[in-house]
Order: structure tokens, then sequence, then C-alpha cells
């Protein structure tokens, strides 16, 4: 596909693809393969090493992870990150074996100034459910929340709730997810805390960083 070289260009794809998305999990959505992805780079290097891994979320285990090495030609601008990232996770998604239930993203979903951020661009890209997972808020606020795990806050922005904050330990800063495609607010925290062991990010986010740093360092 041929992908946008300016950020106009990219914006008006934004709100050309929003009317594709769906905002509800499939019927019955009870997700077994549950994807990570992310991207990993050298610090002045536009070599982009992309990575999927797939969570069996009954053990735990990892059953399948997929790499991808590109060029990363968009730059970073806020808003459009799926503009630089997608096109190099494209082909680590071309070379899984079996496609997941649901992706969760390193990065924000509805809850984005044009309700379309890359985990909502990626899911109807790959065309399957998704979910962000952000460690940062782009947009929107949220009240405090209680200090234990599984605590919970609907991230609200120009007055309709976009996603929420959740604390995946005890103590610890919260995680902002959001809808991304054939998603609501409810079930993508129910994915996100499925994913939780222990640590601030969800297992899909943890694993798909290892993976792909170790990509980065050995270079392929």
């Amino acid at each position: 596909m041929t992908w946008p070289s300016t950020v106009p260009e990219a914006v008006a794809l934004q709100k050309a693809m929003r009317s594709r998305l769906v905002l509800s999990p499939p019927p019955d959505f009870a997700p077994r393969l549950v994807a990570g992805a992310d991207i990993s780079m050298s610090r002045g290097s536009s070599t982009g090493y992309a990575a999927i891994v797939v969570i069996d979320a009954t053990t735990m285990e990892t059953v399948e992870a997929a790499t991808a090495v590109s060029e990363l030609v968009f730059p970073y601008v806020p808003g459009l990150l799926s503009f630089r990232e997608l096109p190099a996770l494209l082909p680590a998604w071309e070379r899984l074996e079996r496609p997941p239930d649901v992706v969760v993203f390193d990065g924000q979903g509805y809850a984005h100034p044009r309700r379309f951020g890359l985990a909502c661009h990626g899911g109807v890209l790959f065309g399957v459910p998704s979910v962000g997972c952000a460690k940062t808020i782009l947009v929107g606020e949220h009240a405090p929340l209680a200090p234990e795990r599984g605590a919970r806050a609907p991230l609200v922005h120009r007055g309709e709730v976009v996603g929420a904050a959740v604390r995946l330990r005890d103590g610890v800063a919260p995680v902002y997810v959001s809808p991304g495609h054939m998603m609501d607010v409810e079930s993508a925290v129910a994915v996100v805390l499925s994913m939780s062991a222990g640590y601030r990010e969800p297992e899909t986010t943890r694993r798909a960083h290892r993976v792909v740093n170790e990509a980065r360092r050995r270079g392929e």
C-alpha cells in the first residue's frame, strides 16, 4: 500500500479511515491468543525493528513471535504515530502463522484527538480486534485512582469517555487503555487486565519490547 508522506495527507487519511472503525467487540468475544506489538530503533538511526508476540491467555505462554526490519520514513509527530510504526509492523504481522484474536498496541487507540490512534488504525489495517495501551495520556483527564491493582477511572475528553486509566500493579502509575477496532472500553480493559502479571505494563507489551530489542541488538 502507499503511505502518506506529509502531515496533511496523514491527517486526511485518519479522518477518512475513521468511518471504518467499529467500537464494539465481535459477538461472544473471548480472546485466547492475545498479541502485543512494539517498535524499537537505535538513537540517531532511521532503521526500525518491529515485533509481534502472541500469548496464550489460558497459559500465559508465548506461542509465536515475528519480527521485521524496515526504514522508518514518516517523522515522529504526536497523534500520527501509526504512520511511523504500522509500515514497520505490517511485515511482522504478515509473518505470523496464525492471526491472534486481539492485538494490544503500545500506544493510543480511541483516546486520540481525531479518535483514530495507532491501535484503531492498526486494527482496521490488520482486520482484527485491537486495544491501545499507552504509558502517557495524549488526550483526556481522569479522577484519582485507588492504589491497588485493578483500580480504574474513566478517561474523559470533550465530554466523551475515550478510555480508562488502569492500575496493573499496587502503587505504580497506571496505564491508559482505550479501544482500537472492534472493541469497547470495558472489553479493552478486560484484555489488558488479563495480560497483567505484576508489572506496570501488560505482558503483551513487555514481551514484544523484549523480543524487538533482542532483534535490534542482533541487527535482524
